[in-house]
């Protein structure tokens, strides 16, 4: 009885003491993150993932292959807890769900127009097909910006929607669209197939790329779990800074590129990263002004009414 009574008050002691030791044998808490298919972009939720990062902070992770249009609905239906583009989010949010983004991975992304060789110039598209992940999406609003700024009716050009930049690749290498709105290895993997990369578009729109969204209600009610998530995700960029050689075999493997080609997709991503993983207000306030284009939105909305970075490091 004595002894039980000195263990009681070693535990009460290490409770106090050691708290992160007691909860780590708690069972991990689950989550579950749509993603709509395999991309660069999202190279910071595989590390998170395969490197034991979210299981290191007690999350138990389960990847969804989900189409992008879908996924709004479905975070705040509760069939997953977060989603990483963030341009569907804000949109989303936009139109009234309640969606909030809480981290953002990247200054730019090298979104790229890639075509059959016979295309030499924008008109040659006329009359044909381009692949892009969905509408509304990154690439699709790429596309059209890219449409007005060579003054090209897009009626005369078919979308195919394909779900991903995975999908959006398979669809142009089975030769089905002249071209493809591709993110790196698929664009490098396109020109070994004998396909060209015909021009970088990723510049031309304010678009807000990947990241961490989640739903207003999972913010309030388990902040410590999207608090979690956010540090396994930060812990799974310092790694892929810290470790290029192991990062470049994982694109190569993942890919299914050549060592020559992932290491050179990692200078890109490496490229791509943001120091705080904060979304500049500058390029919030852009991506506004493209949807006003699509749907009446107040001249006063204010683009910090989607984002919470509170819970970043430092985040207050």
């Amino acid at each position: 009885m004595r002894q039980a009574k000195s263990w009681t008050r070693v535990l009460v002691v290490m409770t106090l003491l050691f708290p992160t030791v007691i909860h780590g044998a708690e069972i991990a808490q689950k989550i579950r993150i749509g993603l709509p298919s395999l991309a660069l972009t999202y190279m910071p939720f595989y590390v998170a993932q395969e490197k034991g990062f979210l299981k290191k902070v007690g999350l138990e992770a389960e990847y969804i292959q989900m189409n992008t249009g879908i996924q709004p609905q479905a975070l705040v239906n509760g069939n997953i807890n977060f989603f990483p583009s963030l341009s569907t989010g804000i949109s989303a949010a936009v139109a009234g769900l309640p969606l909030v983004v809480v981290l953002n991975f990247y200054n730019i992304t090298p979104w790229m127009l890639v075509t059959q060789k016979e295309i030499n110039k924008p008109q040659d598209l006329l009359g044909k097909k381009v692949a892009v992940s969905g509408i509304r999406t990154t690439g699709h609003q790429l596309m059209t910006a890219w449409f007005k700024k060579f003054e090209i009716n897009e009626k005369e050009v078919g979308f195919i929607m394909t779900g991903g930049t995975a999908g959006s690749f398979a669809t142009l290498a089975s030769g089905q669209v002249a071209g493809a709105v591709l993110t790196p290895p698929y664009d490098d993997k396109a020109v070994t197939k004998g396909f060209k990369k015909f021009m970088l578009i990723g510049d031309l729109l304010d678009i807000p790329t990947s990241g961490l969204i989640a739903s207003r209600a999972e913010v309030t009610n388990n902040r410590d779990r999207v608090q979690k998530t956010i540090a396994a995700l930060f812990e799974a960029i310092a790694w892929i800074r810290a470790n290029r050689p192991d990062t470049a075999k994982m694109i190569a493997d993942k890919f299914n590129i050549t060592p020559t080609e992932a290491n050179g997709t990692y200078e890109t991503l490496l490229g791509m990263f943001n120091k705080d993983g904060r979304l500049p207000a500058k390029v919030a306030r852009g991506y506004l002004d493209l949807l006003r284009q699509e749907r009446p939105l107040p001249t006063d909305l204010d683009p910090q009414k989607f984002v919470d970075f509170s819970m970043l490091p430092g985040g207050r």
